[in-house]
């Protein structure tokens, strides 16, 4: 199917359609959250939390939590580019609405800009590698990845979203047939990536060998290693000049500072160089590549050693006590097997088509070398899921050329069917099986266990403890700094005008185990923590998730204690509207 005439940018077009259509959808579906602000994540509330701050005053480079663990706060260590749309959709709507509802339209809007980003790259990776109008079918693909679209829904305005666009940009830039188009894309969206935050970082590193690799296979690659270089190393230095936070100067190594800033200019500088190297010969490619990676590598260790361990960088007391227990940064094996089936389908039968796109295009030499390196993406991704769940979401992107293809093989077979029924149904019974939906459905027939009841109090605890007017009766209580779980504090400081001292971000360690040590020690050292961090309120909301460690972890610990009823003397009870599902103490 080959496109003509007017017909080559109509696409455009019907993609814009369907962003559109699915936007309105989502919006609708997610009106409850939107309304109730209902941020669920920790990382929405607090991403809120930066934007208002900025709003407020705070400046552009520093994007430290003053809320949290006052009057040093939080050492939160993302980037301004994130809230650039956030705080631009508030100030749009604000002067016609007022501030509640302008937060409301940027929570709900927000999301949505990525996955438009992210249904464009989609798109241009499947027309060059599949067929010009598989775009559609593409776009049905990605709509429908559970995970990814996890993080474009209304609501979650954090950065996974963004990422996620970026690695789509990514992807279209090694498929782009134009090298110097693709080189820019390529080395933009890693940029880009990396400004936002560093959770893609294994991915940019494989989508630079990539590039080194086809340069090496094919001398005519230079330009596409030359411009991606060029754009590595300037555009690693403008993001770090413009975007990178006080506290992010400071040599880290979860985030574009000087570290990595240092590091992606020398091997952006290298790139360039190598691309314009007169070396004829694939080996004396592949030499001078390896040598260029020893160069980088020794920068690295001689001058950044620290930063050769994991880039958290947190102590083995917090990676025990807290970092471990995340669900997301488990791997997928050890998740509910509903859940772990639900996640593995697409990226598998991406990997599957992806390794059978390599073998029917194995004697087209231009097309053969996109698909290594989209299914080197999409292997590689499968196979990070198997040491954190978290790359789920990236891995069913990564799969979606893969999936789209092996779609597109069948579907000729299909239509070529002599029973109409056959052909009818044929087509809605392929993408439930190329996009992994079967596999969900199936699961989803499959009756469920009986919930136990101590997962329903669980479960009606987060839930309750989290909304607008179980929150809203903290606010008839004076402004105080209140000690309460670390997972709770993002929301309190988001929905009240009290202080918190502790959120879930690991550069905050030392905060985060004086919760943990407290909840876990006895009254005594409890009382010792509140009074370090000025805390006068102490608050529970009994049942809540992050209680339940406490309680398995230190059965006898001062969290199991207060939530028993066991009160020490130093704690005195305050009285909170009816029906609130909160227990709160003042600290004497």
């Amino acid at each position: 199917m080959i496109e003509t005439g007017a017909g080559k940018d109509r696409w455009k077009l019907w993609l814009i359609l369907i962003w559109l259509i699915a936007s309105a959808g989502l919006i609708a579906w997610r009106w409850g959250r939107i309304h109730w602000l209902a941020l669920g994540d920790t990382d929405d509330n607090m991403r809120l939390m930066e934007v208002r701050a900025w709003l407020n005053g705070q400046g552009w480079y520093d994007l430290r939590q003053y809320r949290l663990n006052p009057p040093q706060g939080f050492n939160i260590h993302w980037s301004r580019l994130v809230d650039i749309p956030i705080a631009g959709i508030i100030l749009a709507v604000k002067p016609f609405f007022g501030t509640a509802i302008a937060e409301r339209a940027a929570i709900a809007i927000a999301p949505l800009l990525p996955l438009g980003v992210a249904l464009f790259g989609v798109a241009l990776t499947t027309r060059r590698l599949v067929a010009p109008l598989s775009f559609a079918l593409a776009a049905a693909l990605l709509l429908t990845a559970q995970s990814t679209m996890g993080m474009f829904q209304p609501a979650r305005i954090d950065h996974h979203g963004w990422q996620l666009a970026m690695m789509a940009l990514l992807v279209a830039g090694i498929a782009n047939p134009d090298r110097r188009r693709g080189g820019l894309l390529v080395g933009g969206a890693s940029v880009l990536s990396l400004v936002i935050g560093f959770e893609m970082m294994p991915y940019l590193a494989l989508a630079g060998a990539i590039m080194a690799l086809f340069w090496v296979w094919e001398r005519e690659e230079a330009a596409r290693l030359q411009t991606y270089g060029v754009m590595l190393a300037g555009g690693s230095a403008l993001g770090y000049a413009l975007f990178a936070s006080w506290d992010n100067a400071a040599p880290r190594c979860d985030v574009l500072s000087p570290v990595w800033m240092s590091t992606m200019v020398l091997t952006g500088a290298l790139l360039t160089v190598l691309a314009r190297l007169p070396l004829r010969g694939r080996l004396m490619r592949l030499g001078a590549g390896i040598v260029a990676a020893a160069i980088v590598g020794g920068f690295f260790i001689l001058f950044w050693p620290q930063c050769l361990g994991r880039p958290e960088g947190v102590s083995p007391e917090l990676q025990a006590k807290w970092l471990d227990n995340i669900r997301e940064v488990k791997p997928v094996y050890r998740q509910e097997w509903k859940m772990m089936w639900a996640m593995l389908a697409l990226p598998v039968i991406g990997a599957i088509g992806s390794l059978l796109s390599l073998w029917i295009h194995r004697r087209d030499q231009k097309r053969l070398m996109a698909w290594c390196g989209v299914a080197t993406l999409c292997l590689v991704s499968l196979g990070m899921m198997f040491f954190q769940s978290r790359a789920t979401a990236a891995a069913q992107l990564l799969a979606v050329p893969g999936g789209l293809a092996l779609m597109w093989i069948a579907l000729p077979w299909v239509r070529g069917q002599k029973n109409m029924l056959a052909r009818v149904l044929g087509t809605p019974a392929l993408f439930l099986v190329g996009s992994g939906l079967f596999i969900q459905l199936g699961i989803q027939a499959i009756p469920e266990k009986a919930e136990k009841p101590v997962y329903k109090k669980v479960n009606l605890a987060g839930a309750r403890c989290s909304t607008i007017p179980s929150m809203a009766g903290l606010n008839t209580l004076p402004r105080a700094t209140i000690m309460t779980m670390v997972d709770l504090g993002p929301r309190l400081i988001t929905l009240t005008h009290h202080n918190a001292i502790a959120g879930p971000y690991h550069r905050n360690g030392e905060a985060i185990l004086d919760m943990h040590h407290a909840f876990d020690g006895t009254p005594e050292a409890a009382r010792a923590i509140a009074k370090k961090h000025g805390a006068t309120l102490l608050m529970i909301c009994p049942d809540f998730a992050e209680g339940t460690v406490y309680k398995a972890r230190s059965p006898k610990g001062f969290y199991a204690q207060i939530e028993a009823g066991t009160v020490p003397a130093w704690l005195d009870p305050v009285t909170l509207p009816k029906g609130s599902p909160f227990k709160v103490w003042r600290v004497r």
